[in-house]
């Protein structure tokens, strides 16, 4: 990962550049130029920039869970009873594929993880494995309706120039 360096401001330029990239991050350089109204190599340039800079960490492709039959989506807080099995639980959410996103938390539960499954018999045995590999506690809350989905930092430029415009008269 990119040494954070992302202290030195970003211009309004950059926050177009950002709210391109987060709408389609395969967005060419001659398109990403067009639309922030730069030339191509400096579209390039200040993307790469902003890639040394830490502030574009890398880019993905978003995968549908369904397609590989993983339809139930789950949060489980997990409480680790006894602080020397702490290792253990981190190494299990760490080697588990059904688990998308994991958060070391402050309050009753230790981590808050995201599974993905395709079946509540899945989720069970997940949950068990859990049980099995330290002393926990675990609260389980199976997804519904995503309601809002990975949304970007900035949707449009207009988010950076709202920002600025509501700081000055703050």
């Amino acid at each position: 990962m990119a040494v954070n360096r992302t202290n030195s401001r970003l211009d309004r330029i950059d926050h177009h550049i950002l709210a391109v990239l987060s709408r389609d991050g395969r967005t060419s350089f001659t398109d990403l130029g067009r639309e922030c109204g730069l030339s191509v190599s400096a579209a390039q340039q200040r993307v790469r920039r902003l890639e040394q800079r830490g502030v574009i960490t890398g880019y993905a492709a978003h995968i549908n869970a369904a397609a590989l039959n993983r339809t139930l989506t789950a949060l489980i807080s997990i409480r680790v009873l006894r602080a020397d099995q702490d290792e253990l639980i981190r190494g299990f959410i760490e080697d588990c594929p059904e688990i998308v996103t994991c958060y070391s938390v402050a309050g009753e539960a230790n981590y808050v993880v995201t599974a993905l499954v395709g079946t509540t018999i899945e989720l069970e045995a997940l949950i068990n494995q859990f049980r099995h590999t330290a002393e926990v506690i675990t609260t389980t809350t199976v997804v519904l309706n995503t309601v809002i989905a990975d949304r970007p930092l900035l949707n449009s430029p207009l988010d950076f120039l709202e920002d600025s415009d509501s700081a000055a008269t703050d």
